[in-house]
């Protein structure tokens, strides 16, 4: 009897046991049919076939993928310098199209002009600078003259506005910067060495005229040149450390040394 329940009792056991392998078995069909339904999306989403052996399918498709992925790449990289050769060739033939435009005859001209006012009223700004003690630069826009006052904010004045000793200042260093460039353009390599300045000072007021003074003193100071100034005006000529007074009588004329 003992015996007997004990078989009945293990055939039980052994029954439920079952049961449970067979719930745990359906439990992992469900889910590798899940899995699989996963995959079978993940590929249709790829666009990649689904074969009888879906990891033989997804490795050839990452490969596939990896290949594509270095591909892309390259095209990339090539696109890349597509675009740099692009650039510099838009550039060359921006520069080509601006020299075919400076190249036709009165473009030509008047880019040549333009260049050589823009070299003589930069070198005429830093002689103004130099005359004026850092208060004047003389710029230029659309062929007007203007001076830039540095004492007044950086105040931009037409030429037409300017005092006489102003425009004295200005006119003299367009002048030198003038002179400058000419003798840049000579073969022989020649300098300006000397300027005299003649008369046109009699009709300035006391302080223009100090102002003058003050400039040529200044221009002297410079030392890279002889100035001379011709004037009849006694108070300029005080001003000039070394003078030939010319003297006149009836009959003759002569010529006297003063200062050192």
């Amino acid at each position: 009897a003992a015996l007997t329940g004990w078989a009945a009792t293990e055939a039980d056991r052994r029954r439920a046991d079952r049961a449970g392998r067979a719930a745990l078995v359906a439990e992992a069909e469900a889910a590798a049919d899940a899995v699989q339904r996963s995959i079978a999306g993940i590929f249709a989403d790829a666009d990649v076939p689904v074969a009888d052996d879906p990891v033989h399918a997804a490795t050839v498709a990452v490969e596939r993928a990896e290949a594509d992925r270095r591909r892309l790449r390259e095209r990339r990289e090539q696109a890349g310098t597509l675009r740099e050769q692009r650039a510099g060739h838009e550039r060359e033939a921006q520069v080509a199209r601006a020299l075919a435009g400076h190249l036709r005859a009165n473009n030509f001209e008047r880019w040549l002009l333009a260049e050589a006012l823009d070299l003589l009223v930069d070198g005429a700004s830093g002689i103004l600078r130099e005359l004026s003690g850092g208060q004047y630069e003389l710029v230029h826009d659309k062929g007007e003259f203007f001076v830039v006052d540095h004492h007044d904010a950086g105040l931009r004045r037409g030429v037409r506005t300017l005092s006489g000793g102003e425009t004295f200042q200005a006119s003299l260093a367009l002048a030198l910067a003038l002179s400058e460039q000419l003798s840049g353009m000579s073969t022989t390599a020649a300098s300006l060495e000397s300027i005299v300045l003649d008369e046109g000072f009699g009709t300035l007021d006391a302080a223009t005229l100090d102002t003058v003074a003050a400039t040529l003193e200044n221009l002297a100071a410079r030392g890279d040149r002889m100035v001379g100034v011709v004037t009849h005006v006694s108070a300029l000529a005080e001003r000039i450390p070394v003078r030939f007074e010319v003297r006149k009588d009836a009959r003759s004329a002569r010529v006297q040394r003063t200062g050192r």
